[in-house]
């Protein structure tokens, strides 16, 4: 019980505190606000709360909210198990991997831009943010994956070797242990990177129903409030799926750690 409410406190503490560094952040924004005074160039707060409040009671701005939460979510999926499949097969063969890097760095070196406007003429509109974050986030599965398979202790992969140890289990209790933080470190920084491209892939592609449609519209009809307002559920939205994605992986650590015992 006593731990319990030591817990409690120190949760209580700590989400004070991030209240308190939001709380000073718009009181920055505040001020620049009031030295600008021009809401065209930067909304008060609150107008675009004011304005964020107006979106949530509309229909379209859920509807708008889960075609963009669900592009994100299939981008990010396609380019986890694509990049997962290929950086194993390429840790493992070199031939593979040399095959492959002119693709890779020629992905990473290219302007997202430049994709998105090749995507244009491949791709019906709904379909290029999906595509555009699948090739943003690849690289970064890809070359993760890679990277924790060659980190693998090679002199105990031998002796299970030797050992007659099944490969199943080999790539069970050897290689995915190493693997693990590598690929979820690349899972967590492609979340932040996938909404960004997706929502940056709608604005230029303007699909009918899209977080990001609604941002090109707002920034034609000059409503200022309206465009930080959408930007506020943009960076809402990515918090919450990297949060629920940190969240499984704890607890599924949590199990994992339970059964071992």
């Amino acid at each position: 019980m006593k731990d319990f409410t030591l817990i409690s406190k120190q949760s209580l503490n700590a989400i004070i505190y991030k209240l308190l560094i939001l709380a000073f952040w718009v009181m920055v924004w505040q001020f620049g606000y009031m030295m600008i005074q021009k809401d065209i160039y930067l909304p008060s707060p609150v107008a675009v709360f004011t304005k964020l409040q107006e979106l949530v009671l509309l229909k379209s701005f859920w509807i708008s909210t889960a075609y963009t939460m669900y592009r994100v979510a299939v981008g990010l999926f396609l380019s986890m198990i694509i990049g997962l499949m290929l950086g194993v097969l390429a840790s493992l063969n070199r031939f593979i991997y040399d095959l492959l890097h002119p693709l890779v760095v020629t992905i990473k070196s290219t302007p997202v831009m430049s994709f998105i406007i090749i995507a244009l003429i491949w791709f019906t509109s709904s379909n290029v943010p999906i595509f555009i974050c699948f090739l943003m986030c690849f690289p970064i599965i890809y070359t993760n994956v890679v990277e924790g398979v060659r980190n693998t202790d090679i002199k105990l992969v031998e002796m299970a070797r030797v050992h007659h140890v099944k490969i199943s289990t080999i790539l069970k209790e050897i290689y995915l242990p190493t693997l693990k933080p590598y690929f979820l470190a690349a899972a967590v920084t492609s979340l932040g990177l996938g909404w960004k491209v997706t929502v940056a892939a709608e604005v230029l592609s303007h699909p009918r129903l899209a977080v990001g449609s609604n941002l090109y519209s707002a920034k034609v009809y000059l409503d200022s409030a309206e465009l930080f307002a959408w930007t506020i559920v943009v960076v809402i939205l990515s918090l919450v799926f990297e949060r629920i994605f940190t969240w499984v992986v704890k607890r599924q650590e949590t199990k994992g750690g339970a059964n071992c015992e």
